[in-house]
């Protein structure tokens, strides 16, 4: 089984190779069979990429130690779910998947696109092609999957915290994304390489870039809820290097979603938007460096390999690869039309693109510079929480404002006093909301009540526009219908504003107590009574398991159970216990088993206002990003129209 595994990653390495050199070749000289030829290479490659990853799948599932992988990262008692998921749980699986991934969305671009835009995709496989043969290398001859040892009796296990349902879906989710990206990439660079540099190629991959960005947002949103509920801090955002992998890409690939429309619509930015589409690709690879190099502290990076510098000089020779394109096809790239007006929907649209790039970039600083002082200074200095925070409200309340104005302010220019009395509904809602918080004595946190009033001025924008639209349309179905596209996004924007409302709640407004605990004795938190019952303890199929049996009241009431695992791999993990009131807007009574001295346990208790619309906005964000990804028949005519206008 291992040699086809190895025999299948070899043929990958060859087909995207020559999907590669025979597809470059055949564009130059426009021979359309050899870029045919190319283009079945490609599709191809993803079939062979699929014999090695069915490959590994069995292996797992069947417990095959003569696999070096399998014996890694499972053992006998692991269930079929978790033994399956350590496909992604190790360095060579998670790159297996991330080639599978790469070659069928690379398969499935150039056969929907084949007739369409065929002369862009002459280009695009080549690109594809390229990027593929880098990773089938690094599975080939760096990093294989299919290594091979004597049978072992039992494996080493997978990682306590990974036994986790989220952890069966958020890395594939993320993969999805980060993956996804390349669609846009590649296209974009065939526009430049192929002198086409029209809009065609964003109408071509708008759905692309949606459904990359949708996936590494939710892939986040499920991240967060497994920090959160499996770790055992009390957190679901850290700003840990490798999360802020997965955040960088996402905001600049949110950047270039906003800007296209502008380019679609007034012919400008278009020299922006091949930087940001771009910018989103690299820092996409860019993660996968962090993660697999060594070069940082996370529970989420890989230990340290040889692959790291393998991909660092990858992301070097693709940036230089994508300036030098910029630089070349800049004559062909510059703008029809200019900025007419500072107070116009375009200039909200650029206002609201400076801003998602500067926290992007706010955040790649503060992922590098602990490792710049490492390399030039030999010292290892980290940036902390604080500083995250404080960008986040630099750039990030600004950038919620705008979301309520840019919708509906007019394009071209806009008055001041017109853009007031469209406005003057949410700018009401928003005063009174933020008058009440502080009535209400909510006014210690300045950027929670902030956030909180920005939110209410958005919310009501979004519902002030979907009654608007309902009136005329007479249906609220019939109105998205219409406008899959815009309305999509109003639903993606009340996403985000439920998640700034979560956020503000459960950071800004938490309340949190520790103190040790005997026996019948009791705590109180933020109006919430904890009494300590007693200890439980059990034997499971892979740990001890002990747990310490609480009982809520007072603004709340129930039972919750908190502690720890003691796995007999030698391993410890913390199990928190949650109690969710939904009476009080999703509030979580959050339980730290912190340490035990006899029958006495330490214990630390966190009062989380509003935290479950964090989770809820995801479902509502994926909610709205399908809508704007379902199939729009004017869409498909746009695109027809504009190859039609490009042929003369």
């Amino acid at each position: 089984m291992a040699d086809l595994g190895r025999a299948a990653l070899v043929v990958s390495l060859g087909l995207a190779v020559y999907a590669a050199c025979a597809g470059t070749y055949g564009a130059l000289e426009k021979r359309g069979r050899l870029v045919d030829s190319a283009r079945n290479a490609l599709i191809a490659c993803f079939f062979s990429t699929a014999i090695a990853a069915i490959v590994l799948a069995l292996a797992l599932v069947h417990h095959d130690f003569s696999f070096v992988y399998v014996a890694s990262h499972t053992s006998r008692d692991l269930s079929t779910v978790y033994a399956l998921s350590a496909f992604w749980g190790g360095q060579e699986g998670s790159l297996l998947l991330w080639l599978l991934v790469l070659t069928g969305y690379g398969a499935l671009a150039v056969v929907l696109n084949r007739r369409l835009l065929r002369d862009l995709i002459a280009w695009v496989v080549p690109v594809v092609g390229a990027i593929s043969a880098f990773f089938a290398f690094v599975l080939v001859a760096v990093s294989s999957p299919f290594q091979t040892q004597v049978p072992a009796v039992d494996g080493a296990g997978l990682t306590p915290s990974l036994q986790n349902p989220y952890m069966v879906a958020h890395p594939p989710m993320l993969y999805l994304g980060y993956v996804g990206l390349t669609i846009p990439f590649a296209f974009a660079a065939a526009s430049m390489l192929s002198g086409h540099t029209d809009e065609r190629w964003i109408v071509a991959t708008r759905r692309w870039t949606l459904a990359a960005w949708m996936f590494l947002g939710f892939g986040q949103i499920l991240g967060s809820h497994w920090a959160y509920v499996e770790v055992g801090w009390g957190g679901f955002y850290a700003w840990d290097p490798v999360e802020n992998a997965a955040l960088m890409p996402w905001l600049a690939a949110t950047a270039f979603l906003h800007s296209v429309m502008i380019q679609e619509r007034k012919g400008m930015l278009r020299v922006w938007n091949m930087i940001l589409v771009a910018l989103a690709f690299e820092l996409a690879i860019f993660g996968d460096f962090l993660t697999r190099s060594g070069v940082i502290n996370s529970i989420h990076s890989f230990a340290k390999s040889s692959i790291g510098a393998w991909f660092l000089g990858f992301v070097i020779v693709t940036t230089l690869f994508s300036l030098v394109l910029i630089l070349w096809r800049l004559p062909l790239l510059r703008a029809r039309t200019k900025l007419e007006s500072a107070l116009s929907r375009e200039a909200a649209f650029l206002y609201n693109n400076l801003l998602l790039v500067a926290l992007c970039l706010t955040v790649l600083w503060g992922v590098i510079f602990p490792i710049l002082t490492e390399l030039f200074l030999g010292q290892s200095r980290t940036i902390g929480r604080p500083y995250y925070d404080f960008f986040l409200r630099i750039f990030g309340l600004p950038l919620l404002l705008l979301m309520g104005i840019g919708p509906l302010i007019a394009w071209r220019r806009a008055s001041v006093r017109a853009l007031v009395k469209t406005l003057r509904w949410p700018i009401a809602v928003a005063l009174v909301a933020g008058a009440a918080l502080i009535a209400a004595g909510a006014g210690s946190s300045r950027p929670g009540v902030i956030a909180y009033t920005f939110s209410a001025f958005v919310m009501t924008t979004i519902v002030v526009e979907f009654v608007r639209g309902t009136r005329a349309t007479g249906s609220v179905f019939q109105l998205i219908a219409r406008n899959r596209r815009r309305y999509g996004g109003y639903i993606v924007h009340a996403s985000i504003v439920l998640l700034a409302i979560g956020i503000a709640g459960a950071s800004a407004f938490q309340t949190t107590r520790e103190q040790k605990l005997a026996i019948g004795q009791s705590m109180t938190v933020a109006g919430h009574t904890v009494t300590f019952r007693g200890l439980e303890h059990e034997r499971s199929g892979v740990a001890n398991e002990t747990r310490a049996v609480l009982t809520l009241s007072g603004q709340t009431s129930g039972t919750i159970r908190s502690g720890v695992n003691q796995y007999f791999t030698g391993d410890t993990s913390r199990e928190v216990g949650i109690h969710t009131d939904w009476l009080r807007g999703g509030e979580d009574t959050y339980v730290i088993f912190d340490q035990q001295q006899g029958k006495d346990v330490y214990f630390k208790v966190l009062i989380k206002p509003l935290v479950n619309l964090i989770w809820i906005a995801g479902f509502v964000f994926l909610a709205g990003s399908l809508v704007a990804l379902w199939p729009d028949a004017r869409e498909q005519r746009r695109l027809v129209a504009r190859l039609a206008l490009a042929r003369g």
